[in-house]
């Protein structure tokens, strides 16, 4: 079997890029910008891959594609309910005085979450982790389980700047649900319903302060 050089070095590089940004990058945010808000430079980052997208030959449906949405509701709602009761369960036994601490004692700052946390975090989030990682990194994990992974790992560890291992092991988890969401329906907007509704989840059953360092990065 012969090995093209060129194609070993690009998947080399890619290899070394995605540990640098994803994984380098987020931990020095985590050690010198503690506290800092990243959504200014999420904000950023989202001009710069949807210019970088559109100039590298991705599918532009796949910004929305809101045909998806609809045929994959009832299976997002089934998990998401299965999800909300467990999550309900677990805090009301092992933190009482949590459970909904959100909507009951800070009730504008809960719905001021619900409208603009899927606006300003969630869709960039998705268009950073699901479409880039994907459409940028395929030469080196593929279109499989390796990918999935992969989105799931990098999108765990983006939660250690909040400060707590609850939150990125819980990110992983999503992370890997939603980026098999997207290989499925390749949706920006698919996967980041089902990322808000577990995002919205988090911050209103009691779980917030795991996610929250000054600003929503769930």
């Amino acid at each position: 079997m012969t090995v093209d050089p060129g194609r070993a070095g690009r998947k080399t590089w890619l290899t070394i890029e995605f540990v640098v940004l994803f994984f380098g990058l987020t931990g020095l945010f985590a050690v010198y910008l503690r506290g800092v808000s990243p959504l200014p430079f999420l904000a950023a980052i989202t001009v710069g891959l949807v210019i970088y997208l559109r100039r590298t030959g991705f599918d532009h449906r796949s910004f929305w594609r809101a045909d998806t949405l609809r045929p994959a509701l009832p299976a997002i709602l089934t998990l998401w309910a299965i999800s909300a009761v467990a999550l309900a369960v677990a805090v009301a036994v092992l933190r009482p005085g949590s459970l909904f601490d959100l909507p009951r004692e800070r009730p504008l700052i809960w719905v001021l979450v619900l409208v603009f946390y899927p606006l300003v975090s969630v869709y960039p989030q998705e268009l950073l982790f699901r479409a880039f990682l994907f459409h940028r990194y395929a030469p080196i994990f593929g279109d499989g389980a390796r990918m999935i992974a992969a989105s799931a790992i990098a999108f765990g560890f983006a939660h250690v700047i909040v400060g707590n291992w609850i939150s990125v092991l819980l990110s992983a988890a999503a992370g890997a649900l939603f980026a098999a969401r997207y290989r499925r329906t390749r949706s920006l907007l698919t996967t980041s319903v089902e990322h808000a509704l577990y995002g919205i989840l988090v911050f209103t059953v009691g779980l917030g302060d795991f996610f929250y360092h000054g600003a929503a990065t769930a």
